[in-house]
Parts: structure tokens; sequence; C-alpha cells
């Protein structure tokens, strides 16, 4: 007989209005736009199309009172305000990832 191992599991999510705002991978995507300079590249780095960059950062700027990401002739790159949520994220994705482990192991 085989025993069932129970586990908790979750993901991390900001929202914003009720509505999933950022995540790991519009953070990640945030990280790789910081590094390249270049919404396209961030995306191909990511092994994702330009359009699905293109349209989480719309998406974002948008949700968002000031744009996150800005884009002109030379390139892109991020806001004050995408380095502070950035920031934030990260800080409340380890608390989750702690509570998680807690949890766990509380099973």
């Amino acid at each position: 007989m085989k025993i069932a191992q129970l586990k908790a599991d979750g993901r991390f999510w900001l929202t914003l209005d009720g509505r999933n705002f950022l995540g790991r991978g519009r953070i990640e995507l945030l990280q790789r736009i910081r590094e390249t300079g270049s919404i396209s590249k961030a995306a191909k780095a990511m092994k994702m199309s330009y359009k699905a960059a293109w349209d989480a950062v719309d998406a974002m700027n948008g949700a968002w009172q000031s744009p996150l990401v800005e884009s002109g002739p030379s390139g892109s790159r991020l806001t004050e305000d995408a380095e502070r949520l950035i920031a934030a994220f990260l800080k409340a994705e380890a608390r989750h990832a702690a509570f998680m482990a807690k949890l766990a192991t509380d099973l």
C-alpha cells in the first residue's frame, strides 16, 4: 500500500485592485529588461514571444499609477517605481517561501 504524502503548495502574487499584478514571471521580465535594456532581448532570454513580453509590460504600465518600463530610441529602462516594486516583491516572496516551508513541516 502506497502512503500518500500531504503537502502544502502555493504560488505568490501581488494583486492590485483584486487582479494579479506581479508574479515571479513578471518580476523576471522586469529584471531581464534591466539587464538587457531591451524588451525584445528580455523576451528572447526568457524564451517568450516579444508580443507576450510587450503585453505584460503594457499591462503593468497601465495598472500602476506611473510607467514601470520606459521605452525610447536607445532601448528600455526600469523606473524607480519598478525598482521599488521588485525589491518589495522579492522580500515578500522570501517571507512567503519561509511561511510555506514552516507550514510543510507542521503538516
